[in-house]
């Protein structure tokens, strides 16, 4: 069934709060994961208009490109590699105000200038990792860590 993603503008944290429950009707009852990925990140790009916005699943040992909005990207990231590949190996969110400045970045593309990649964690696996982008320095903070976590709990 199609739904509309009503979309609230205000503050960061206002925004997030909105959209949240959007995004648990979205993926209520669904267990396909890869149709939840697909539905998380049009959301937060629709949303936020954020330049890249996207899953990495892990698969036969790397992270494979996944469900995303934006332009193309990489396709394989190894195990710490990157961003999404630290956050990965830690499993922990990775905030990087300034991708430049960040040892080993993978620059899928030159207009990304800040990063934030949150882990999905089953268990005590990791099992995918959202990457969004901005093309913009210093765009994420505590507050979109706290928020995509919680989506990133929602995703069967």
């Amino acid at each position: 069934m199609a739904k509309e993603l009503r979309v609230k503008k205000g503050g960061k944290e206002e925004m997030y709060e909105a959209l949240l429950p959007q995004i648990e009707g979205l993926l209520a009852g669904e267990t396909d994961t890869i149709a939840n990925m697909a539905n998380v990140a049009a959301a937060l790009k629709q949303t936020f208009d954020f330049f890249w916005t996207g899953f990495y699943a892990v698969k036969d040992g790397m992270l494979t490109l996944a469900p995303f909005q934006g332009p193309v990207a990489c396709t394989r990231i190894g195990y710490g590699k990157g961003v999404c590949g630290a956050a990965w190996k830690e499993a922990r969110t990775i905030i990087v105000p300034d991708v430049n400045e960040f040892p080993g970045h993978i620059a899928c593309n030159a207009a990304s200038r800040s990063e934030i990649a949150v882990p999905l964690i089953r268990g005590d696996k990791v099992i995918a990792v959202l990457d969004i982008d901005s093309n913009y320095c210093n765009s994420f903070d505590e507050t979109d860590a706290k928020y995509l976590e919680r989506i990133c709990r929602l995703i069967d």
